[in-house]
Formats: structure tokens, C-alpha cells, sequence
């Protein structure tokens, strides 16, 4: 009988422990991210240029207008898979105002735990050898990835100094793996 007892709390235990090793793996990985899209359709956002005072050199009243005409691309790269099947462009856009943007169009990837936004110094290299060199030298975030699919937009901060960076992942902050990048190139 006590034998019965015995092996019944070793069962109990047991379960317990698979439920908080589930649990804990669960959201760890969090595989339900694999199923569900997060699409986003941002446009390219619109920044003011400072105004001049007319008759001043590219102000209003000159030849050419108010100088500044809008956004303008300075850097661009198509994304390649790394650790996931990852397509879209990158790009850095410079707006009217002087500020950056980071813009990702097209952006199609898996959905992930922990996903960000890098600018980076790493060069962009194909296959497995490319997937964990992010992290290895010079790098900033721009934050969360806001969706894995569609049209984004991420500010640069202004104090970045974009000479110090050659390319753009998409990192999985969790496992430390790039889901997919893009060496930048000026446009």
C-alpha cells in the first residue's frame, strides 16, 4: 500500500513538473508568434523643412522654391533570410526637416519573440555564417519590430552618426540570431 502512495506523489510531482517546464518554455519561444501575422501599413512620414525668410537663399521667393523638396533617400538594400525567410528593402531616408528615418517597405518575415531593429557595422554575409554577427561590433536599436509584414517606419536618433553604420538587421534579441539584414548601400 505505501508502495501505491509512493508512486502516486512521484506521478503528481511529475506532472507538476512538466506543467512549469511547459509553461516556461512556452513563453520563452512563444510558438504561437509562428501563426499569427502582424501587419503594419505605415506611411513615409512627413517632416516640415524649416522655413527661410524670403529673399534669403532658398527661401520662398528665390528660384527653386523652399529649397528642401522632402524626403530623400540616402542609403538602400534589400533584405536577405537568415535564420528565417526574410524579404523587403531597407532604407535610410533623410526627411525635409534633417531628421532619419529608417524605413523598411515591403517587409515580409516570420513573427518572433523579442524581434528588433538594428542599424549595424557588421557586413551583411549569406546563409548561416551571417546569422550572429550583429552583436559582434557596433550597433543600435530602433526598437521593437512593430510588425513582420508590410510598410514601417523607425527614427534614427539624432545624435546616430550614420557613417558608423553599413547595414540593417532584423534581430531576434532572445536567441541572438538575425531573422534576415541588408547591407546599405548609398542610393
Amino acid at each position: 500500500m505505501v508502495d501505491v502512495k509512493r508512486r502516486g506523489r512521484v506521478w503528481a510531482g511529475a506532472v507538476v513538473a512538466a506543467v512549469v517546464v511547459l509553461g516556461i518554455g512556452s513563453y520563452w519561444f512563444q510558438p504561437w508568434k509562428l501563426w499569427r501575422d502582424e501587419t503594419v501599413s505605415e506611411a513615409l512620414p512627413t517632416a516640415a523643412a524649416p522655413q527661410r525668410p524670403a529673399g534669403s537663399p532658398g527661401g520662398s521667393d528665390s528660384p527653386g522654391g523652399s529649397g528642401s523638396s522632402g524626403p530623400r533617400t540616402l542609403a538602400r538594400g534589400t533584405l536577405i533570410s537568415h535564420e528565417h525567410a526574410t524579404t523587403g528593402t531597407a532604407k535610410l531616408i533623410r526627411l525635409a526637416d534633417g531628421s532619419h528615418t529608417l524605413r523598411l517597405e515591403g517587409l515580409d518575415t516570420s513573427n518572433g519573440p523579442d524581434l528588433r531593429v538594428w542599424l549595424t557595422d557588421a557586413p551583411v554575409k549569406e546563409g548561416v555564417a551571417g546569422w550572429r554577427v550583429f552583436d559582434d561590433g557596433k550597433y543600435v536599436s530602433l526598437g521593437k519590430l512593430k510588425g513582420n509584414k508590410g510598410d514601417q517606419n523607425y527614427e534614427i536618433p539624432a545624435d546616430v552618426n550614420l557613417a558608423d553604420y553599413s547595414s540593417v538587421t532584423i534581430w531576434c534579441d532572445r536567441f541572438d540570431v538575425s531573422f534576415g539584414a541588408a547591407a546599405l548601400t548609398p542610393a
